[in-house]
């Protein structure tokens, strides 16, 4: 069991680490990309490949960073420059990247068993992969501090605000989908160090995984007014594979784990939306009590 609660948890927090880009571009900038199912490929891709060419693995990880803020630039240059919608631009940069993740990895599947990694370290791996992780939040918390945090904040709440300043919106956006993007690399150049092989497919699905761990950690930690929203979701991604390593413990396929996360958004959402049936129980309530009423008048 102890084993379990480990492994689960190291997973969680190298997803914490794409969590935390996604909520850049979901919660910050309101853009709906897709593109990070492609990006965290890349970063796992580049890495690899870096790897098995002799690189120091921590260097990778920078190479995978970087190659996920080429990908976000491509996002934001389709969606400013060329004026295509936001949802069509994380779309055709995710199908996009899904060739250029071939062509870098030169096939589908790449093992990583005999190379180092920053898992070859004489460290546990659950402290090498908190340590990415809570820097990551660090840093992305310290950006958002600054002056230039506040423009990319402003960008998402109030762009007609930021414009007034003189401020380029078009350029803040830009560079929120970079480094939300250079995050989600990062963390998939964790993720192929920590499985030892990266995969052409192991993207899939990560975008609605990022959604479901701020949703998830926003419903149950909004109440702890002292917890920063970086916080929340990355907690998030935790409980989220905890969910997910239960399910799998309650005997349920792999199979099924689309099935499981669709569930658990919706329990997500609909706690959160709980006022909505406290009033229309309380609705409901005062009609049949005004039912009642109105037949006992009539009796009498």
């Amino acid at each position: 069991m102890l084993d379990f609660s480990i492994n689960v948890l190291q997973m969680g927090l190298i997803f914490a680490i794409m969590v935390l880009g996604v909520y850049i571009t979901y919660r910050i900038l309101d853009f709906p990309d897709l593109s990070v199912d492609g990006s965290f490929v890349t970063g796992a891709a580049v890495a690899s490949v870096l790897i098995l060419n002799g690189v120091n693995p921590f260097i990778s990880c920078l190479a995978a960073f970087a190659s996920g803020l080429a990908a976000g630039f491509i996002t934001g240059f389709l969606h400013v420059k060329l004026g295509i919608t936001n949802l069509l631009s994380g779309i055709l940069v995710m199908i996009g990247l899904y060739s250029i993740n071939l062509r870098i990895m030169g096939k589908s599947n790449l093992p990583l068993f005999n190379n180092e990694t920053i898992f070859s370290l004489e460290m546990h791996p659950l402290i090498v992969i908190a340590a990415f992780a809570v820097a990551s939040k660090l840093l992305l918390d310290f950006l958002l501090s600054t002056k230039l945090g506040f423009l990319i904040i402003g960008t998402g709440d109030n762009p007609d605000m930021i414009t007034s300043l003189g401020i380029d919106t078009g350029k803040m956006k830009i560079l929120a989908l970079m480094l939300s993007n250079g995050l989600v690399a990062l963390a998939g150049s964790v993720m192929a160090q920590y499985q030892r092989f990266a995969d052409v497919g192991m993207g899939t699905g990560i975008v609605v995984m990022g959604l479901a761990s701020i949703i998830f950690g926003e419903t149950i930690f909004k109440r702890i007014s002292i917890m920063l929203p970086t916080t929340m979701a990355l907690l998030g991604s935790i409980l989220y594979r905890f969910s997910i390593g239960a399910a799998l413990n309650l005997g349920l396929s792999p199979t099924d784990l689309k099935l499981v996360t669709c569930v658990i958004i919706v329990f997500a959402l609909s706690a959160g939306n709980a006022h909505r049936f406290t009033g229309l129980r309380r609705l409901l309530k005062g009609g049949v009590a005004g039912a009642s009423a109105k037949q006992s008048v009539q009796n009498l």
